[in-house]
């Protein structure tokens, strides 16, 4: 009798388990997050985090909730960034 395998995934697709970050990366992108609420008070929307580089911590406030990263970027959603800051 042959036995069936499943497929193995990568990643985990589950809301309630998210990657680990460095937390020197969460506190660079709750700067960056912080920093664009008070530059831009006036947009309206909620944003999902932050998209930002591993190696030198630049990085941009993202609304998409799947944002397309290069190769050297993270994702920081913004529910880890609050949690960390409070």
């Amino acid at each position: 009798m042959y036995a069936v395998r499943q497929p193995q995934t990568k990643f985990t697709s589950s809301k309630n388990q998210s990657p680990l970050i460095d937390p020197a990366l969460i506190r660079a992108a709750g700067q960056i997050y912080f920093t664009y609420c008070e530059v831009h008070p006036e947009v309206a929307g909620q944003p999902s985090g932050v998209a930002i580089n591993r190696i030198n911590h630049r990085g941009k406030v993202i609304f998409t909730n799947q944002p397309v990263l290069l190769p050297e970027e993270c994702f920081v959603p913004l529910n880890q960034i609050e949690s960390y800051m409070y």
